[in-house]
């Protein structure tokens, strides 16, 4: 059987014997739509929950707009052109708005990364900047949420009039689903703030995981700090397999998103009927896997569909490596996944540590390994298992370790597939 795996921009093809009991995951991906554009325009102006943006915009100086950076695959291009013409349309005028990449606590883009996010023409007519989570001079202090979340958020979005984001929704491997909230209290709020929110209090709560919506606590608390930021009007879409926009769900922020958690919860998910004996999965291809601290939601969304102590094969390009320092620096010095947990529940956050974490967390129930040609020798040797630069060898290695009878789960689109136990499809 080939198999072709969602790997860096190209793809990777690998082959598994015949007589193996192999499936294959996919899920029941939307199509297309024919005229994304046209929907969008729809969309924006016939919204869910509340006015049109345009009527939204109506009396008002300034607007800001959040969106996703350079790791997520949003349509921003597609999207922010409907969005700006709302909001002129409206009153307010181009110098007055200003889009802000929700960055998080990963670094600022490039000029050419701004360019491919919001596109040569938007560049040059309005202000785009890339949010700095570290400056806390920059940051609008919000209160205090229920839940105990010290609330930062850039102040370029707060002090706007208008507050708008636009995104994607995917299964997510902390808040059940991305989009909607999550671009302002995470993409958009102050270190402080999104060390909190990645703290083993939630990293370890079992409910704050793939698919966990809305009984969820990570999301209540993204909710209630997104709306002490004000968050107006948002426009996020559900992608196909191929990245093309299946649909569009625009509006009051909280009916508009669950409503498109809705749709892509039915579009992604893939059921088993039993836990696998190895799971062979990726981080979703570019610009997901362009460095090992994304491509963990790889192993996290396969950890749902393997058995206690089976094996999880990982397959990222990594082309930027392992990613930013922090992260980097517990990966090599971590020698043990279960020693790390300890000693990152019993001392403060630290950023990053958090997407260690919850690879510590899988390594715990089951063996893994990996195929990550972006990472040099020495970074290969330190990860918790056999790695490999080539996807076929990485997959004979697994293979050798299994009994003949043993069962395989192939996941193509990583953490794009809402990968869950239940009636098989």
């Amino acid at each position: 059987m080939r198999v072709n795996l969602a790997f860096g921009q190209e793809g990777a093809s690998v082959t598994l014997p015949e007589g193996l009991d192999t499936r294959v995951l996919r899920p029941r991906f939307a199509a297309g739509l024919k005229d994304p554009s046209a929907a969008i325009a729809a969309a924006v102006q016939d919204p869910v929950g509340c006015q049109g943006l345009r009527q939204i915009a109506q009396g008002k100086s300034s607007a800001s707009i959040a969106v996703c950076d350079i790791t997520r695959p949003a349509p921003n291009r597609l999207v922010l052109p409907h969005v700006l013409g709302a909001l002129e349309s409206g009153g307010i005028p181009a110098q007055r708005i200003t889009i802000l990449i929700a960055t998080g606590l990963h670094r600022e883009a490039t000029e050419e990364e701004l360019e491919e996010i919001v596109g040569r023409p938007i560049l040059d007519r309005y202000a785009v900047h890339s949010h700095r989570a570290r400056e806390i001079d920059e940051q609008v202090f919000l209160g205090e949420t229920s839940g105990g979340t010290q609330a930062f958020v850039d102040a370029r979005f707060v002090e706007a009039d208008v507050h708008v984001t636009l995104g994607f929704i995917e299964p997510h491997l902390m808040a059940g689903f991305s989009g909607g909230r999550k671009l302002i209290s995470i993409g958009l709020a102050g270190e402080r703030t999104i060390k909190r929110l990645h703290s083993p209090m939630y990293m370890r709560d079992p409910n704050a995981t793939e698919g966990s919506f809305p009984d969820n606590p990570l999301h209540r608390e993204l909710l209630e700090i997104a709306a002490l930021a004000g968050h107006d009007f948002m426009v996020d879409v559900a992608l196909t397999d191929t990245r093309e926009i299946a649909a569009v769900f625009a509006g009051e922020p909280v009916a508009a998103h669950a409503r498109g958690v809705d749709f892509v919860r039915q579009s992604t998910l893939a059921t088993v009927g039993r836990p696998a004996d190895a799971v062979i999965t990726t981080s979703g291809g570019h610009p997901l896997d362009l460095t090992f601290y994304q491509a963990v939601k790889g192993l996290t969304a396969a950890a749902h569909v393997v058995r206690d102590g089976g094996e999880i094969l990982l397959a990222a390009a990594c082309a930027e490596g392992l990613g930013g320092p922090e992260f980097s620096d517990l990966v090599r010095q971590s020698g043990d996944s279960g020693k790390l947990l300890d000693s990152l529940a019993d001392r403060s956050v630290e950023v990053d540590q958090w997407q260690a974490e919850k690879l510590a967390m899988v390594a715990q129930k089951a063996s893994l390994s990996f195929c990550v040609p972006g990472l040099d020798e020495t970074d290969r040797k330190r990860l918790w298992g056999p790695a490999h630069a080539n996807a076929q060898e990485a997959v004979e290695g697994l293979l050798s370790r299994l009994p003949k009878a043993a069962s395989v789960v192939v996941i193509p689109e990583g953490p794009y597939v809402f990968s869950q136990l239940g009636p098989a499809d």
